[in-house]
């Protein structure tokens, strides 16, 4: 007869697994929370001029956005990538914080989201806003082009502006990946092999070229604010990191602050800065002799 202590570790590695196996297939219901939209949904903003768009994927997905404009003469296009719940009829409300500056936006919803269609996983999402990108540039310069990524969006937008080159890439409440998320709740069970949204943001990263833009809170029980920290170490030299004193990870945008931020950053005209002169060599210490106070 088997003994007891191994009936319990049995009993145990078997719980385990049945759990491994359950989070690995119900894992899509826990990450995405998507509102579905009929095909005649008509979408309407007040005092928002709106363009609604479709595209067919090569495997026969449709991926629904929706483009809004500004009152005036575009200065250049915001590709809006939204965090993972509801779809854009509800994130549409976000534009206004674009238009205002005279910047177009186009918001799409993922597959499952809204009007859009499709099996999902990591790789098609990629791969669709990887079209859309393309689609762009038919229509305008990498140049006018600003990729901005919410929570979820902010990996997909890494992703992207690492093999395009964008006017810059700005990520709002971002994740170092997607599996360090996860694994804050989950610290005893194997991500790294039952993830199948992992989305790398700190790899990602590494090859992006664009200046690098970072809005978080110093509030978020989400996404830790030190995780925007670790992600403007990466790539310093072209990274400047936003801290609004006392976001949390939805209400940024009920903070003025945040409206500042955002108005400094798509306003503003990329320039280098002249160190001559400037201390930048000096040694501060205090054991330097002759030092005067």
């Amino acid at each position: 007869m088997m003994p007891y202590w191994l009936q319990i570790i049995l009993i145990i590695a078997i719980v385990y697994v049945v759990i491994s196996v359950a989070l690995y297939f119900l894992q899509d219901y826990f990450l995405f929370k998507p509102e579905k939209l009929s095909k005649d949904f008509q979408f309407y903003y007040d005092n928002q001029e709106t363009e609604e768009h479709n595209l067919e994927t090569r495997d026969g997905a449709t991926i629904n956005g929706l483009l809004f404009k500004p009152k005036n003469k575009s200065r250049g296009l915001v590709l809006y990538l939204k965090g993972n719940s509801k779809s854009i009829k509800g994130w549409g409300k976000f534009a206004v914080d674009f238009t205002r500056h005279d910047y177009s936006v186009l918001m799409v919803d993922y597959r499952g989201f809204g009007k859009s269609t499709g099996k999902r996983s990591q790789k098609a999402i990629k791969r669709d806003l990887q079209e859309i990108y393309n689609k762009i540039k038919e229509k305008t310069t990498e140049d006018r082009i600003v990729i901005y990524g919410r929570s979820l969006g902010s990996g997909f937008a890494s992703k992207l502006a690492s093999m395009n080159n964008p006017r810059m890439l700005v990520l709002d409440a971002p994740y170092y990946s997607l599996r360090k998320v996860t694994g804050r709740y989950m610290p005893f069970m194997p991500l790294s092999v039952i993830m199948k949204y992992p989305l790398p943001t700190y790899k990602w990263l590494k090859y992006v070229n664009c200046p690098i833009h970072i809005i978080h809170g110093t509030h978020d029980k989400l996404i830790p604010f030190k995780t925007s920290v670790k992600l403007s170490q990466i790539k310093p030299k072209i990274t400047r990191l936003y801290t609004v004193i006392g976001g949390g990870h939805k209400n940024l945008n009920n903070f003025e602050s945040y409206h500042k931020m955002l108005g400094e950053i798509i306003n503003s005209v990329p320039k280098e800065v002249n160190l001559e002169g400037s201390s930048i060599n000096v040694n501060h210490s205090s054991r330097t002799k002759n030092a005067k106070v």
